[in-house]
């Protein structure tokens, strides 16, 4: 179960004030003031968190990394990903999606590339290059997703590569961590239409750890147009906000021990921004 917080703001209209003054008796004269009226905004309704209706589970499907090159060029450095897809078809629509009521890719089911917890890249084919600086580390993320973008989280189906690109430009890679970590995939990007913002998936990868009451929680804190919300997600599954309003919201995660503290270690915390339009254009 997830436990919701909200905070909603307080919203006041101007007074209206009426005045009248009369001269003796003899001749009468009303006068009226009207203050200026502000127009009250209705409260905004409290965000909302529900579960996304059960998906297909791809219980066999497989990644894992295959060859991963580095060619420097100048100061910097080409890293060239390639990945090993079993028992999951890319680029081929979820059975489910068009039934799912939320945003979805036309070109189908895809890998999510998180490279230190940034914005994913999607990937339709198992490759990816990106370009980093010489002297640096680095945690890549990647798995399996659906069309509509929610991860697939059976296992085998994600992996965690951690490397560094040293002064040289020569890519070593490095211990696999064991510490617990984060990382952000949804919501993520534009939403335009009912259709995409009625039902904004709401999903992170975990890794190294399992979520629980009484165990390692992730903390969502929600900033949208004034109606902040926290949300303390004790299982890891995949849900939608709904009730969002149209703007430019955030969320921070932030994975928390049993006793509601951060923890210490790389990818422990991650903030995002996303856009919610009623319509074109985006504002």
């Amino acid at each position: 179960m997830s436990r919701l917080t909200r905070l909603i703001p307080v919203m006041a209209g101007a007074s209206l004030l009426f005045a009248s003054c009369q001269d003796n008796g003899t001749k009468e004269q009303s006068t009226t003031t009207v203050s200026d009226t502000a127009m009250v905004k209705p409260a905004p309704q409290p965000i909302a968190i529900t579960d996304v209706p059960a998906s297909p589970e791809y219980k066999d499907a497989q990644l894992a990394i295959g060859n991963v090159t580095a060619t420097p060029q100048g100061d910097s450095v080409k890293v060239s990903f390639t990945f090993n897809v079993k028992n999951y078809e890319l680029m081929s629509q979820t059975a489910d999606a068009s039934g799912k009521q939320c945003n979805n890719s036309d070109k189908g089911q895809h890998i999510h590339f998180i490279l230190d917890n940034a914005p994913y890249a999607a990937l339709y084919e198992p490759k990816h290059d990106v370009v980093l600086a010489k002297g640096g580390e680095h945690y890549l993320m990647a798995f399996l997703s659906r069309s509509y973008h929610e991860s697939v989280k059976s296992k085998g189906a994600a992996l965690l590569y951690h490397f560094k690109i040293d002064d040289k430009g020569k890519l070593q890679k490095m211990e696999d961590p064991k510490t617990p970590m984060v990382f952000y995939s949804r919501p993520k990007g534009d939403y335009i239409g009912k259709a995409n913002t009625d039902n904004v998936l709401f999903d992170f990868y975990v890794w190294n750890t399992t979520l629980s009451p009484d165990g390692y929680k992730v903390k969502a804190d929600i900033k949208a147009d004034g109606v902040d919300t926290t949300i303390m997600v004790t299982e890891w599954k995949s849900h939608f906000l709904k009730n969002l309003p149209m703007g430019k919201p955030g969320i921070t995660l932030t994975l928390v021990d049993k006793d509601g503290k951060k923890v210490d270690g790389p990818n422990t915390e991650v903030t995002r921004q996303f856009n919610l339009a009623a319509d074109e254009p985006m504002k």
